[in-house]
């Protein structure tokens, strides 16, 4: 009678929970959540959207010391990263904010009652806004939510129709992970800081949503419908990427 051979069961090690702490960058307080993955071969460093906190990936176990060592030697890195994003506070009388692509200055007319509108003062671009000081910001997105309704239910009602696709429902939103997205139901969702772009991404946008609604995914035949209607996709996907964060650090509040 041989014995029965049971092959040992391996015990399943839960990840450790996240850890968040608060970073010093020359001075700048980053909130930090540093993440342990089991597949991770390496650490990775990421700044969220907006860059107003960090994220940061390690492999399982990793000494404290080597997580520190690593933050230490990328300080410059970040310091370089950050230094696009804003932190002066700007959107007061005389700063300026981004409208449709074309930077304008705020002007605070000082009266309580009034609506904020874009007009175009000795021949430059001015952001009108009245009500109390400390209340500016909300004003500029409350402005700019209404006009972000206005651009992309226009651009995406004609999107839709040129490819026969139905749109359930539209809705403006302040995401920071994405710039848009389409159920399988036909709801649009957008970002409404996408106003502060220049058209010709706002367009880029509403395309790429709708093309959605036909391909419910990223594959070749979504890109070349996506492209049929935005023929300038590529340069306003470049612009996205290269500016689309500072978009996400403007502070309403």
């Amino acid at each position: 009678m041989f014995p029965l051979l049971v092959k040992p069961r391996r015990s399943v090690r839960k990840p450790a929970p996240p850890e968040t702490r608060t970073l010093d960058v020359a001075g700048r307080l980053m909130p930090l959540t540093i993440k342990q993955h089991e597949r991770a071969t390496r650490i990775t460093l990421r700044i969220e959207p907006g860059g107003r906190a960090l994220k940061m990936t390690i492999p399982s176990g990793l000494a404290p010391q080597e997580v520190n060592a690593f933050l230490d030697r990328h300080q410059g890195w970040l310091l370089t990263k950050l230094a696009k994003f804003s932190t002066d506070g700007s959107l007061r009388d005389g700063g300026t904010i981004p409208f449709r692509g074309v930077s304008h200055r705020i002007y605070h007319t000082g009266s309580l009652r009034g609506l904020t509108e874009g007009v175009v003062v000795d021949g430059k671009p001015v952001l009108k806004v009245s009500g109390m000081p400390e209340h500016v910001g909300r004003r500029i997105a409350a402005f700019l939510k209404k006009e972000a309704r206005a651009d992309l239910e226009r651009l995406a009602t004609l999107h839709a129709r040129s490819i026969n696709a139905p749109i359930k429902s539209i809705a403006i939103k302040d995401t920071r992970s994405r710039w848009g997205s389409c159920s399988s139901e036909g709801n649009l969702s957008f970002s409404w800081r996408i106003v502060m772009a220049p058209p010709s991404v706002v367009d880029y946008l509403a395309a790429h949503e709708v093309a959605h609604l036909r391909e419910m995914n990223h594959g070749p035949r979504f890109w070349a419908l996506c492209k049929k209607l935005c023929p300038h996709m590529e340069e306003a996907k470049a612009w996205l990427k290269r500016h689309g964060s500072q978009l996400h650090a403007i502070d309403f509040d």
